[in-house]
């Protein structure tokens, strides 16, 4: 199966850009708002992934959420909990299950990838699951995807 490419915007953060302090570990640590463009008909649900690309450990997930009912929008500032209302799990990132802002060791700056998914179907992860659990999950079920990527520090 081709995988679309997903277009998506968030206020304030543009592809190549940086975080808005409030989106960040040094500010409230709000998740942004993610406004997709052109969302397949046929997404049952959305996923989203924030990768730190400068960690050494590549790619260090900050946030990994499935489950999320397909819609045009993914509110900012999601609360933090493993399970939320409208059934989307946070799995674990940065040890814990909520989004977890960049927040890179001051006086460096990091490079950041925030990753839209639409899927197909709902997932049947466990929310203790990691993004590895969720990517290997989804594998098939992927209709579109796309990414931005920012910096911060």
């Amino acid at each position: 199966m081709e995988i679309e490419t997903l277009r998506f915007h968030c206020p304030g953060l543009e592809d190549g850009g940086r975080f808005p302090r409030d989106n960040t570990g040094r500010g409230k640590d709000l998740s942004p708002e993610i406004i997709l463009e052109n969302l397949s008909p046929r997404a049952k649900t959305l996923a989203v992934t924030l990768e730190d690309l400068s960690h050494p450990m590549k790619g260090f997930t900050h946030w990994v959420m499935w489950n999320f009912p397909a819609r045009e929008v993914i509110p900012g500032g999601l609360p933090k909990y493993e399970r939320l209302e409208c059934g989307a799990a946070q799995g674990i990132a940065y040890g814990v299950h909520r989004y977890a802002g960049p927040k890179p060791p001051i006086w460096s700056r990091h490079r950041y990838r925030l990753t839209v998914y639409a899927l197909d179907c709902v997932l049947g992860l466990s929310s203790n699951a990691w993004k590895k659990h969720f990517l290997k999950a989804a594998e098939g079920h992927v209709l579109q995807k796309g990414s931005l990527t920012a910096e911060f520090g």
